[in-house]
């Protein structure tokens, strides 16, 4: 009960860091940023895909790695660790993204790279768990 309810929490944080980023998308202003590169990246061709923002994704997915911690058993954990390991895939493209091809980096975006990679271990220590 205590690695889902630290998946839960985990995902929460991405879950507001994915909010935030929403949220200034359509308000279609700047994110507060220390970096300097946040609306450089916000406003690159790698913040959307298909027209749709990557923050929302990052949003649906977040809360779907919630969701994947109320159902119990293998079947559960399989599912978050699917969707955290295809949300680090995706953020670790984001992330070459921004170094390589945008020349900024967004805070914003490196933290839930972080929260991401958390959470892939944590899924996968979950699922080591349930299998055992």
């Amino acid at each position: 009960m205590r690695l889902r309810a630290t998946i839960a929490a985990a995902a929460t944080v991405g879950l507001a860091i994915a909010a935030y980023l929403t949220v200034v998308h359509y308000a279609h202003s700047s994110p507060i940023c220390t970096s300097g590169g946040c609306e450089k990246v916000q406003h690159s061709s790698y913040a959307k895909v298909a027209g749709v923002p990557v923050a929302l994704l990052g949003l649906f997915a977040y809360a779907a790695i919630i969701g994947s911690t109320a159902w119990r058993g293998v079947e559960g954990a399989l599912a978050g660790c699917v969707l955290a390991l295809s949300g680090a895939g995706f953020s670790a493209y984001l992330l070459w993204a921004q170094i390589a091809r945008i020349h900024a980096l967004c805070i914003w975006c490196v933290g839930s790279d972080l929260v991401m990679a958390c959470l892939v271990v944590l899924c996968a220590a979950r699922l080591l768990r349930d299998l055992g």
